[in-house]
């Protein structure tokens, strides 16, 4: 007779998780700050040849951009292990969008409230393929701070898409926007799997 596999011995179960978002808004920052492995970063320096391609903010200090992912790794408990996918930000790059969320939970979508307008075409995109997604205003030194409800206001998001404030170089700030991404996927897929069943 055998007798049901304790804690330990059950395999831990993984998820994965885009962050997305526009051009410096804090996705490479976000997948550093909380991995538990040295991310792996496409990071490539910006040279003069982006100049009028990319849509680069004004008065950034930025020398880098993503040029295909970033990815890193977070046990959130001893049976849930969350793989982190950082898309790059620069439109010339969606290309790689759908092979990067294939398969993905959930997504975060970092915004900047200083450049609100990078966030439609994100958002866009993870409303067309049905993603669950919530949204994590970066907090900047020196911005403006906004109620979230306004924020979700002026990005006319769905009802119940969960809006945050985050700081994406703490850790745990950024490990409870995880928790929160997929905390909000399990229940839209209960939400869903109720609703085909009745």
């Amino acid at each position: 007779m055998h007798s049901a596999p304790t804690s330990a011995e059950r395999r831990a179960a993984s998820t994965k998780i885009v962050i997305a978002g526009g051009f410096g808004v804090g996705k490479t920052t976000f997948v550093g700050a909380v991995s538990e492995i040295m991310p792996l970063r496409t990071e490539a320096l910006m040279t003069t040849e982006s100049e009028g391609v990319d849509d680069v903010a004004a008065g950034s200090a930025k020398t880098t951009t993503t040029v295909a992912m970033d990815f890193g790794r977070l046990t959130l408990a001893d049976d849930l292990i969350l793989y982190l996918f950082g898309t790059p930000g620069q439109r010339r790059f969606w290309f790689m969008w759908d092979d990067l969320c294939r398969g993905a939970i959930g997504a975060i979508l970092l915004v900047d409230t200083a450049r609100l307008e990078d966030s439609f075409s994100p958002l866009d995109y993870f409303e067309s393929k049905g993603v669950p997604f919530i949204v994590a205003v970066n907090v900047f030194d020196g911005t403006k701070r906004y109620m979230l409800d306004e924020v979700a206001s002026a990005l006319a998001l769905p009802a119940g898409v969960p809006v945050i404030e985050i700081d994406a170089r703490d850790r745990e700030s950024a490990k409870q926007a995880l928790i929160r991404v997929t905390e909000y996927a399990l229940r839209r897929l209960t939400e869903s799997l109720s609703a085909k069943g009745s």
